[in-house]
């Protein structure tokens, strides 16, 4: 399978006119670059969210931390 030539696009480009009309082809673009600038971002929030903190640190820090609020309510 070779790369796609101008006359490929060309037929793919008029079944498109022809199934969505020429109105509704901007706003179909329009709605597919918001949906993958969206997505973009979201991935790219996923990597800056994740935390490197291995478990069994997170796991005595929170033990460390109700064990001190234990010891605080016995005290009031």
């Amino acid at each position: 399978m070779g790369s796609i030539g101008p006359w490929q696009v060309i037929i793919i480009l008029a079944v498109l006119v022809l199934l969505f009309g020429t109105k509704k082809l901007p706003q179909i673009g329009k709605g597919m670059g918001e949906a993958l600038r969206n997505f973009k971002k979201s991935v790219n929030d996923v990597d800056d969210a994740t935390d490197i903190t291995p478990i069994a640190s997170k796991k005595s820090e929170d033990v460390s931390k109700t064990d001190v609020r234990s010891e605080e309510k016995k005290d009031a």
